[in-house]
């Protein structure tokens, strides 16, 4: 434990502990139970996530930095449609398919492409069409060379937007996933974008399910598997280039539940498509939603300094849930992280912190987590003993950790 962060361990029983000099809400949620249901794949990143409560249902090398070839291209269609937000671009916005992007991109290339003609233009949404259906690369390119001027441009708008999502390790440098070793990114980063842009970018997803676009008289088929395989797949993203194998980005609906997948690394087409169906079917039949808070339930408490009160209640604006194997109980912990002690005032609807669940040593949840009432200023004397009370807490913590802060 580092300075200036609390972190409380969540069960169902309330107790109150002192840890290091820090007091911390405690509560427990466990139960004694057999071990969830195990998932092998021959993939070597993989993750999937219930994209309602963010539940991970299972990881393996999830935060591994990976190549994502053309599945970098879901951030290519987010700058896009973050654009359109904002006004820069609208669905008149004609762009020019330059000589770079037909003889890198289009049929000169040999690669995934649109066929769009060299010195033609494209509309919107038939250019958005050509990146996510056709996984076109002169689609991209010339996305890129409009909005941002140049595609090295590009590249970095596109890891800002990361930033600004909270995708702290994934580094873009093109529109089209083109390998160059500075484009990494990982599993779960590719999961939490999907996840934001399914929910932000509703209208543009839907093009993810169509499975054939035609453009300069040339039918091509979506790249992706799942589309015609009945499980309820709507999207996402093919990708494959020598250096990161063949994987996948994949979403399906069943029982109004969606899951979100990602599969990288595979040695083949064939073996990104079944193991990307074997991952989703094994997720929608061996999970179900278990509720560990309402929304406006106390989840637990923030130490307050300073104020009319010790401690702020903690509530999550949503029902907390994860998923569990079906008809097993498995041991559950958890945590609330927030930076403390809060100053005053404090408001409610503040957010102060998240709340973490893990299944095991994987992380199956976070949320964030709300003040549930005003704090404001105490008095002299309640200040003076909250004065008394960090300094004796702050010798504890540099007792037992030395002068390290962070």
């Amino acid at each position: 434990m580092r300075s200036g962060k609390l972190v409380a361990l969540i069960h169902f029983r309330a107790v109150a502990i002192v840890m290091a000099g820090l007091i911390a809400t405690a509560l427990l949620l466990w139960s004694d139970g057999v071990d969830a249901q195990t998932f092998e794949t021959r993939a070597k990143q993989a993750f999937l996530m219930d994209a309602e409560t963010g539940a991970v249902l299972y990881a393996k090398n999830a935060d591994e930095l990976m190549v994502p070839a053309s599945m970098a291209k879901i951030m290519t269609v987010e700058v896009i449609a973050e654009e359109m937000r904002r006004g820069r671009i609208t669905d008149a916005t004609e762009f020019v398919i330059s000589e770079d992007a037909w003889r890198r991109g289009g049929a000169p290339s040999r690669g995934s492409t649109m066929f769009a003609e060299l010195g033609s233009t494209v509309k919107l949404w038939d250019l958005l069409r050509g990146i996510i259906v056709q996984s076109g690369n002169d689609a991209a390119i010339a996305a890129a060379e409009t909005i941002a001027g140049s595609e090295g441009a590009f590249g970095r708008m596109m890891t800002q937007r990361a930033r600004e999502l909270g995708l702290t390790r994934s580094f873009f440098t093109n529109a089209t996933g083109f390998h160059d070793p500075d484009q990494l990114t990982t599993a779960r980063e590719l999961a939490l974008l999907t996840r934001h842009f399914i929910e932000t970018s509703p209208e543009i997803y839907t093009l993810y399910a169509e499975e054939e676009f035609t453009w300069n008289d040339i039918r091509q088929r979506n790249r992706n598997p799942l589309l015609t395989m009945g499980i309820g797949a709507d999207g996402v993203k093919t990708g494959f280039v020598s250096e990161s194998g063949y994987g996948l980005v994949g979403s399906a609906v069943q029982l109004d539940q969606r899951l979100i997948l990602v599969v990288n690394g595979l040695e083949s087409a064939r073996d990104r498509a079944i193991e990307a169906r074997r991952l989703l079917e094994w997720g929608f039949r061996a999970f179900e939603p278990r509720q560990l808070f309402e929304a406006g339930e106390t989840v637990g408490h923030a130490r307050v300094y300073g104020g009319d009160a010790n401690y702020v209640s903690l509530v999550a604006h949503a029902p907390v849930r994860v998923l569990m194997p079906r008809g097993a109980d498995e041991r559950l912990s958890a945590r609330i992280v927030y930076r403390g002690p809060l100053q005053v005032p404090v408001k409610k609807g503040d957010e102060i912190g998240i709340i973490q669940v893990m299944r095991g040593d994987a992380l199956a949840l976070e949320a964030p987590l709300f003040a549930a009432e005003d704090i404001s200023q105490g008095t002299l004397t309640q200040r003076a003993l909250d004065a008394i009370w960090e300094l004796a807490s702050g010798a504890v913590r540099r007792a037992i950790f030395g002068s390290e802060s962070g």
